[in-house]
């Protein structure tokens, strides 16, 4: 395979189904064409690009390594096209706009919705288009002005975005509501807590980077840990059904007390949990998208000042 033609759409289209599907059956339905058809397409797109883009095992297909790198950038070329045409049908159909907005699911709970809601109320012509994604996608979605706004949860600075609002939220411990330590005041000590308890870890660790955890503290609580999940709501949920305690943000602790059985205690280590919004110019936003960011840092604030007055 030489790389001696030129990409088209219906390709990256084929590309993109068989590796959403993982079949060439499923990606022809989806595309609603034939199975010689896709495959046919599959064979063109791997002469142009020169390498391999699946293996075949059984019935099934498995994507090379350079398969999976490259439907990153694929991927986010069709979310641009998606966009287009979002704002296409925001032409033809409103007098307004729309207002694109890429988050961590920690703030797309509770924060993000009562932030929209405030301008849903007032802007009658404006449309909202939220997406859910990890704080890397996003940066690079935002760099590529696939979205007007990003909120992220990583410590700054970033590259190649705009920093519109930055905060540091303090990490919580949640335990279960008939927890010993429910109804005392203060801190709780993790130090004093891993001697005598055991925690969910996030994927087998403790983002100690993110968290500004010791070393010596994040290998004792992940020595005796036997639950692990990356999810903030699935650790709230083993919390609830388990009794092992968990650290997590504060913006997920309010949506697992929400949903009852759990309560969260300020911890005295001082861990950082970063929330920031960002843009890729704050030059190409529109008047009502820049009040949304300025709501929403608003409100993450008094948030942040709320959980640290249980501190005191």
């Amino acid at each position: 395979m030489g790389g001696d033609a030129n990409l088209n759409l219906r390709q990256l289209e084929a590309f993109r189904a068989t590796m959403r599907s993982g079949s060439i059956t499923e990606a022809a339905e989806i595309m609603h064409i034939s199975q010689p058809s896709v495959s046919r397409l599959i064979a063109d797109i791997e002469r142009s690009v020169g390498f391999p883009l699946f293996l075949r095992s059984g019935r099934g297909l498995i994507p090379t390594l350079e398969a999976n790198t490259f439907y990153k950038g694929v991927e986010g070329m069709f979310v641009g096209v998606e966009r287009l045409q979002e704002l296409a049908d925001s032409i033809r159909t409103t007098s307004g706009g729309i207002i694109s907005i890429a988050t961590i699911q920690s703030i797309a709970w509770f924060e993000l919705p009562r932030a929209v809601n405030q301008l849903y109320q007032r802007y009658h012509d404006i449309r909202f288009m939220i997406h859910v994604r990890n704080t890397p996608g996003i940066l690079d979605a935002v760099q590529m002005n696939q979205f007007d706004l990003g909120i992220v949860g990583q410590q700054p600075p970033y590259q190649g975005v705009e920093t519109l609002f930055q905060t540091a939220a303090p990490y919580v411990c949640l335990m279960p509501e008939d927890h010993r330590l429910v109804g005392q005041a203060g801190t709780v000590d993790l130090e004093e807590l891993s001697n005598s308890e055991t925690f969910v870890t996030s994927g087998g660790a403790f983002p100690d980077t993110m968290m500004s955890i010791s070393s010596a503290l994040s290998n004792k609580m992940q020595g005796c840990s036997r639950l692990s999940a990356t999810n903030m709501s699935v650790a709230a949920s083993l919390v609830r059904e388990t009794g092992v305690l968990a650290i997590i943000d504060p913006f997920s602790a309010e949506q697992a007390v929400n949903m009852g059985g759990v309560v969260f205690r300020p911890i005295a280590q001082d861990l950082k949990y970063y929330v920031s919004i960002v843009t890729s110019g704050r030059e190409q936003l529109s008047r009502q998208a820049i009040e949304l960011a300025e709501v929403l840092a608003q409100q993450i604030t008094a948030r942040v000042a709320c959980v640290m007055s249980y501190a005191d």
